[in-house]
C-alpha cells in the first residue's frame, strides 16, 4: 500500500485547523517576526477560502487570558464558529475532535501557537488516537524561542508529521496554472502576502503586460502644482 504522505495536498483531501491565533499567544512568540507570522496566517486562511478547504478555528481562554482571534483572520471567515477551550491540547476538547471528524478528511493542515505546546500536543494525539496525517505549517506557527519551535518541529517530524509552509500549501492546492477558476484569487494572495514574489508579479503585470494598477486611485501620480 502506498504511503498516503506521498499524496499531494488537494482541495478534496485535506482540512485546516487554526489553533490559538490570539494576541497574548503571539506576544510570547520569538521564533518568527510577529507581523510576518500574522501575514502568513492570514494568507493561509485566504487560500483555504479560495479552495473551499473545511476550516476549524479553535481558541483558548479568550476573555480571561489570550484575547480575541486576529480580526484579519476573522474577516476571512466572518461566519465561522470559534471553538473555545480551556485545555492547552486542542485534541482534549470534544468539540474540536467532532469538528475534525465531521469534515471527514484525514489530512489535517495545522497553523497554531505555540509550536512546542498547543501544536505539538495536538499533532501527537491526533496522529496516535485519531489516525490523522498532520501537515504542520512551520511559518504560520510560532514558538517562544527559535529552539522551542525547531525542536518541537523535529519531535513532530520524528513522530510522522509533515513540515510545510503556507505558500507551499497554497500552490499545492493550485497545482496547475491552467486552473483558471482559482488563478486570479491565488495571484491576488501572492501579490498581497508573498513579499518579493508578489512584488515581482506586480511588476510583470504592470510593466511588462501593461495591466492597470490595482489601486490606481491610491497610487496615481500627482502632477506638480503650477507655481
Amino acid at each position: 500500500m502506498a504511503d498516503p504522505k506521498l499524496e499531494l495536498l488537494t482541495p478534496q483531501n485535506c482540512q485546516l485547523i487554526f489553533i490559538d491565533q490570539q494576541p497574548q499567544m503571539a506576544f510570547g512568540v520569538q521564533s518568527i517576526d510577529r507581523q510576518v507570522l500574522k501575514n502568513n496566517v492570514v494568507a493561509l486562511a485566504k487560500a483555504a477560502k479560495v479552495f473551499k478547504i473545511p476550516t476549524t478555528i479553535t481558541t483558548v481562554e479568550t476573555e480571561s487570558f489570550s484575547g480575541y482571534t486576529y480580526p484579519e483572520l476573522l474577516d476571512v471567515f466572518p461566519d465561522q464558529k470559534l471553538l473555545e477551550r480551556t485545555s492547552m491540547n486542542s485534541w482534549d476538547d470534544m468539540k474540536v475532535r467532532d469538528a475534525l471528524k465531521k469534515n471527514g478528511r484525514s489530512k489535517v493542515v495545522v497553523s497554531g501557537l505555540w509550536t512546542e505546546v498547543c501544536n505539538n500536543s495536538f499533532a501527537l494525539c491526533a496522529m496516535l488516537e485519531g489516525g490523522y496525517e498532520i501537515y504542520m505549517v512551520a511559518d504560520a506557527s510560532g514558538g517562544t524561542s527559535k529552539e522551542a519551535h525547531d525542536y518541537a518541529m523535529q519531535r513532530m517530524i520524528q513522530a510522522g508529521a509533515v513540515p510545510v509552509t503556507w505558500q507551499q500549501v497554497m500552490l499545492e492546492w493550485q497545482r496547475d496554472w491552467a486552473r483558471r477558476e482559482t488563478y486570479d484569487a491565488v495571484m491576488a494572495i501572492v501579490r498581497e502576502h508573498s513579499g518579493g514574489y508578489g512584488m515581482g508579479v506586480d511588476y510583470v503585470y504592470t510593466m511588462v503586460h501593461k495591466t492597470p494598477q490595482r489601486t490606481s486611485k491610491q497610487h496615481e501620480v500627482l502632477a506638480p502644482v503650477p507655481a
